[in-house]
């Protein structure tokens, strides 16, 4: 009697944890019909670009549609997802996301012309390890709900001796790189030198400027080109950006000219002609020295962007300060320290243009040291040799002020920044800071990134050239724009850098573009 009571009784246990763990079960594709693949392969790497990336090719017995899963050394949250919705029976799937030094799980789940399941298929991939000039990653914290999907695209300098190519990539919210290029030995990006980084076109490829080859090219995620755009006269120098329209403005220097990083020019997506050109030393004063006694780069130019409110470009000029021009190459307005601004090149008195600051109440800073720079008021504070200008879709622009010879004695902070400017009357109004309190672990005197991720209101700051305790590594920050609060952070230490720097920039996007 008391085994069948105790047998009862486990019975019973064993009946109520089946219960609990199988009330939603997560849903098993059958296995595929034996006669719906008739014939398939896969490609590691066809690009020769991509290492992390592959091609599956597949030939059905009827049209279908599939949907892939790379299965993730972390569950769910680590798996990469992706949906094609075209049907066919000769299909090309391309695959990204793979880890590196690892035999990957891919997973096709099929569909026929009415949407149903007709079953599942795993492919089975060994990759090989990371090249050697690749970062080490330390993910310091992460709130893997509350930040913004995707996965972290860094624009990265690194190396381990050769001073190029630069190597872009991508890493999840666990620290695995699952992206990257490599065009080592390739022809024309051998030497790929991207200065400022890669970004998203709206067509969902990438694209970037490469200075030794003096052109833009569009590419796909295995890293083929895809397009190219040529500006004879002109070197690449930073950044090139795109308009809303498709059209792309371009940091430039001129060929011939005694100085550099002062010209901009806009070009034609379709027609690849060079339609418009910015030229600083006739809008700016080039014989202004507050930041610089360099009279060859006397702005240098590290960023431009484009402001669809009212059709003008603000750039970042690194000596200089942040400049909104007019198509027509006006002055709009001129963000940075009142000290020293004297006539154009075409002899306007450029003090017109200079921002007043505002306090919190609204009421106009008058402050002279505050006004030159020399001293910051509790409510205010300069960009002092900034990076990375964005308009944001209240209208407001972030950057990202590194700090260097901030108040011209150098405290060493870097912040992202937000700041409030009405064009018509000249003001600005500081709305918004991160990174003071941070000090000299996320202070960068060189390149570096803000980005306003809107849907989750959050800002993605990227200190891109630290150096702190005999360290150098560059960070990817993502803060809670209400709260201040981090949601993640990511440290990079790079094998060898270019100087002290290991990124120019960070993004955070979806590994493949949005259907």
């Amino acid at each position: 009697m008391y085994f069948r009571r105790i047998t009862f009784i486990i019975v019973i246990v064993l009946i109520i944890w089946a219960c609990e763990n199988d009330s939603n079960p997560e849903p098993v594709a059958p296995p595929t019909p034996p006669n719906l693949i008739t014939s398939s392969t896969i490609f590691l790497n066809p690009s020769g670009f991509a290492p992390l990336s592959a091609e599956i090719v597949l030939e059905t017995s009827e049209a279908v549609r599939v949907n892939m899963r790379v299965v993730g050394q972390n569950g769910a949250a680590s798996d990469v997802v992706q949906e094609f919705p075209t049907l066919g029976s000769n299909l090309e799937i391309p695959v990204h996301g793979l880890y590196a030094d690892f035999n990957n799980t891919i997973e096709l789940t099929f569909f026929n012309t009415n949407g149903d399941n007709l079953g599942m298929e795993n492919f089975q991939l060994q990759t090989e390890p990371l090249i050697p000039e690749l970062p080490q990653i330390n993910i310091d914290t992460a709130d893997r709900d509350a930040m913004a999907p995707g996965m972290t695209l860094v624009s990265y300098f690194g190396h381990t001796g050769d001073f190029f190519p630069q190597r872009p990539f991508m890493f999840d919210a666990f620290g695995a790189i699952r992206w990257y290029l490599n065009y080592s030995g390739s022809n024309p990006l051998g030497n790929l030198f991207y200065d400022d980084g890669i970004e998203r076109l709206a067509n969902g490829n990438f694209y970037f400027g490469d200075r030794n080859s003096d052109a833009i090219y569009e590419i796909d995620l295995y890293g083929t080109i895809v397009n190219q755009w040529l500006f004879p006269g002109f070197l690449f120098h930073h950044e090139v950006s795109e308009k809303p329209n498709g059209n792309f403005l371009v940091t430039v220097d001129k060929e011939g000219a005694n100085t550099v990083e002062d010209y901009i020019i806009e070009i034609d997506r379709d027609t690849k002609q060079i339609i418009r050109e910015w030229n600083l030393n006739e809008s700016l004063d080039n014989k202004r020295t507050t930041f610089t006694d360099d009279p060859v780069d006397w702005v240098h130019v590290n960023a431009i962007t484009y402001d669809l409110n009212d059709d003008t470009i603000i750039l970042s000029g690194r000596t200089q300060g942040l400049i909104k021009l007019t198509n027509a190459n006006e002055v709009v307005w001129i963000m940075g320290s009142h000290k020293d601004w004297a006539l154009s090149g075409n002899g306007l008195d450029l003090n017109q243009f200079l921002l007043q600051p505002l306090d919190i109440s609204g009421a106009p800073i008058t402050d002279v040291a505050v006004l030159e720079g020399d001293e910051n008021h509790p409510d205010f504070e300069w960009n002092w040799y900034q990076h990375a200008p964005e308009v944001m879709p209240n209208g407001n622009v972030i950057l990202f002020d590194n700090g260097d010879n901030r108040n011209f004695v150098g405290n060493t902070y870097s912040r992202a920044v937000e700041y409030k400017i009405d064009t018509a009357n000249k003001t600005i109004q500081q709305v918004w800071e991160y990174g003071k309190n941070r000090g000299a672990e996320t202070y960068s005197r060189i390149v570096s990134d803000v980005d306003y991720l809107e849907t989750e209101d959050h800002v993605l700051m990227s200190p891109g050239a630290v150096l702190f305790n005999g360290l150098s590594f560059g960070k990817s920050i993502e803060v809670d724009y209400s709260s201040g609060d981090v949601i993640f952070e990511a440290t990079m230490f790079a094998p060898l850098t270019i100087g002290p720097i290991t990124l120019h920039r960070t993004e955070r996007l979806t590994l493949y573009p949005s259907n």
